[in-house]
């Protein structure tokens, strides 16, 4: 089973990942690494350099079929949303939203999401239960408030079970002290770097601190339980801030404790009551205070060489501002050098070159090298060089003023610079912007790729698993290359070979499904197979049942009105397809082959995703523009499928042309699209000449589809022999 966690790198959730890893789940991790750090998770996983807002999340949803979302990835910082609440609301809503989305659409079992006590404000109802009003006072509050309404509401509007926990005070090893860390993690790196103890207020102020691996217990037993709705994740106990200090103080010395004035904001008393949650989930903490301390210290002592290379790291990080005020500058710096270069230059110019301005070469190199900024300045110093010059030459500064000649060299450092600046800067913006786009795309292209591997990854593991499991599944590995084909016909027609080798039965069907999910029609087939061409869904509860479930439907009842196993076939996380299977032997009717045709499946809906993508990617050159009608090669490859269908299962097809002497199809291909199925084609074939061919219809029909046809005045002909 695999498992979602959002924010899975971090304090809390990493501890999450640890609690589903040790139950066998296969844990997958987004995480945007702002607060988060991979060294928190050890054991083997999938994870994701991803925000909860960016869309590149639904590839991740896509390739993988999850059972259960955790949503714990979040803007925790109560001063950032005071001081910046877009970026609040854009993690803490946009990002919610995003996974509540994604987790619907592709069918997640369970949603649970973290909120917060902070949804309730200043209440002085002591302890607070669930259903006392919220009146956050802060932004981050308000949006883990919010958070909790969407839940609820995705829950009544699209059917996707959710539970919200409000977490009070949680602590344990890896919470980080850095910024608004909890109060614990604060005093454990305090106390062990010798450091002041500072406390707001008397330290009498209570808090409801829970330990961390019991958050995760909750979390995970909320996973599979069937609750919904909002719960407190609390110890229900009140611990003061001078206790907590009295208990680090057993373990190790205190050095100083120095007591400030309060914070505004600050509540004296802060505890949850919990009792919901340990009667409807059967949980209760396991760690008292003083134990998870103890448990905490622990991980501070062990991990102390650590966090003080982390220290030094932080400490030379704190260099760069520097580098970049260097950076800054430099042009400036290069610029005036360049300009004293020039000075000495025109200065010394020798009388035979004295007709070549250099200031003009000046300003020229400066703008190449820089753009408009720098050459704007390289023109002011050429002017005041210039003037300058006509000083030293005997002229009068206000003779300067009437004299069109300087007037006309001016102009002209002027257009240089302005021009050369302007043209460099427009060169250089436009290949910044090729660069990002080039980034962009390559970043783009790098998750795509990744995601193509992790995927190859998982189903050449599947098929190693399956060829090396000692019986004979091994088979599959072979029959399921008969899937690897870009022509979702040719799917279809393997599929029944695929199903019919790897589970032993009689008989195989392949239903498509209409858009309105209300008819399917036969598209493929075993030679074995009786049923009918066309299903009204509504006239079928198999059918209908998978249609609405989207899970494999097994006839425990043995109803004679319904194959024995049907399962669905996804795109895009919408059911394109069911394939029914009959005629399997009693013995075999059991758990383990429905596993294996659930297996089978998947293999089957991963190679059409294949096939209907390179289809969507090559529509506008399989039809003749503007037309319904399928070109040569595309038609060919349909046509030599139907065959195979034909030659392998029986699957009968019939091939109809325009009557001689009558309008070609091709004239009115539009009015004849409309009234096929949408498992028929029209195409040209050898001869360049528009056909239609119709899917699972044998010479016995001919009559009735030509008279349909001719009751719209289309004459129509049966297509003899091969093409």
């Amino acid at each position: 089973m695999k498992v979602l966690i959002t924010g899975g790198y971090g304090f809390i959730g990493s501890h999450v990942a640890d609690r589903f890893h040790k139950e066998g789940y296969e844990v997958y991790i987004i995480d945007n690494l702002s607060t988060g750090n991979r060294g928190n998770i050890t054991f083997k996983h999938k994870g994701y350099e991803l925000a909860v807002e960016d869309a590149k999340c639904e590839e991740v949803f896509r390739a993988n079929q999850f059972e259960a979302v955790v949503h714990l990835a979040a803007q925790a910082s109560v001063n950032t949303s005071i001081m910046n609440p877009q970026l609040d609301s854009e993690s803490n809503v946009l990002g919610l939203v995003n996974i509540l989305n994604l987790a619907q659409k592709f069918k997640v079992k369970k949603f649970v999401f973290a909120s917060s006590a902070a949804v309730y404000g200043t209440n002085e109802h002591i302890p607070l239960k669930e259903e006392l009003p919220c009146d956050p006072i802060s932004p981050y509050g308000l949006s883990k408030w919010v958070g909790e309404s969407y839940c609820r509401k995705w829950q009544e509007l699209y059917g996707l079970e959710t539970i919200c926990f409000r977490f009070s005070n949680v602590y344990g090893p890896r919470q980080s002290s850095a910024g608004e860390g909890g109060v614990i993690s604060i005093f454990m790196d305090r106390v062990f770097s010798g450091q002041t103890l500072y406390v707001y207020g008397d330290g009498n102020q209570t808090r409801d601190f829970i330990y961390v691996e019991d958050v995760a217990d909750a979390i995970f037993r909320s996973s599979y339980s069937r609750l919904s709705g909002i719960y407190n994740l609390s110890t229900n106990t009140e611990c003061s801030v001078n206790e907590v200090i009295e208990a680090i103080g057993t373990m190790q010395s205190v050095r100083d404790i120095t007591y400030a004035d309060r914070r505004d904001g600050d509540i004296s008393r802060s505890v949850l009551n919990n009792e919901k949650v340990k009667r409807e989930l059967d949980w209760s903490p396991m760690y008292g205070i003083g134990e998870g301390l103890q448990r905490t210290y622990a991980w501070f002592e062990l991990n102390r060489a650590k966090m003080e290379s982390a220290t030094s790291a932080v400490s030379a990080a704190k260099l760069t501002p520097y580098r970049q005020m260097f950076k800054k500058y430099m042009p400036y710096a290069e610029n005036l050098l360049a300009f004293v270069l020039t000075a000495w230059l025109t200065f010394t110019q020798d009388t035979d070159y004295s007709a070549i301005d250099i200031k003009l070469f000046y300003i020229t190199i400066i703008g190449i090298m820089y753009g408009n900024r720098q050459s704007i300045l390289a023109v002011v110093l050429s002017i005041g060089l210039f003037i300058y010059q006509k000083l030293l030459d005997g002229r009068e500064l206000v003779s300067l003023l009437y004299d069109t000649n300087v007037f006309f060299q001016i102009a002209i450092y002027l257009f240089i610079g302005l021009v050369v600046g302007y043209a460099i800067e427009r060169k250089n913006s436009a290949i910044q912007a090729a660069e990002r786009n080039k980034d962009e795309l390559e970043e783009k292209y790098d998750f795509l790729n990744g995601m193509y591997k992790e995927v190859r990854e998982v189903k050449d593991e599947l098929q190693l698993r399956i060829l090396n499991s000692g019986d004979s599944f091994g088979k599959i590995y072979s029959v399921t290359k008969e899937l690897e084909s870009l022509e979702p016909e040719n799917v279809f027609s393997s599929t029944v070979n695929v199903v019919k080798s790897i589970m032993s039965v009689q008989s195989v069907a392949i239903y498509t499904v209409n858009p309105y999910r209300t008819y399917m029609r036969l598209i493929a087939h075993s030679n074995d197979y009786e049923g009918q061409a066309s299903i009204r869904v509504e006239d079928d509860a198999c059918m209908r049942w998978v249609l609405n479930e989207g899970k494999v439907f097994v006839n425990k009842d043995l109803a004679s009105n319904a194959p024995l196993m049907c399962a669905p076939i996804f795109y895009n996380g919408e059911i394109k397809a069911v394939i029914a299977i009959d005629g399997m032997a009693f013995n075999k009717f059991s758990l383990y082959y429905q596993n294996l045709f659930k297996v089978t499946t998947d293999l089957v809906s991963s190679a059409l995703a294949r096939a209907f993508a390179y289809i969507e990617a090559t529509e506008s050159q399989r039809y003749v523009k503007g037309t319904p009608i399928l070109r040569k090669e595309a038609f060919a490859s349909i046509l030599e499928s139907k065959k195979m269908a034909k030659t392998h299962h029986n699957t009968p097809f019939l091939m109809l042309c325009a009557a001689e002497g009558e309008a070609g199809i091709e004239s009115r291909p539009d009015q004849i699209a409309g009234m096929l199925r949408e498992t028929d084609y029209i195409g040209l074939n050898e001869q360049e000449k528009a056909v239609i061919l119709l899917s699972n219809t044998g010479y016995d029909d001919a009559a009735r589809v030509l008279e349909r046809f001719a009751s719209r005045g289309i004459s129509l002909n049966i297509v003899n022999g091969e093409l």
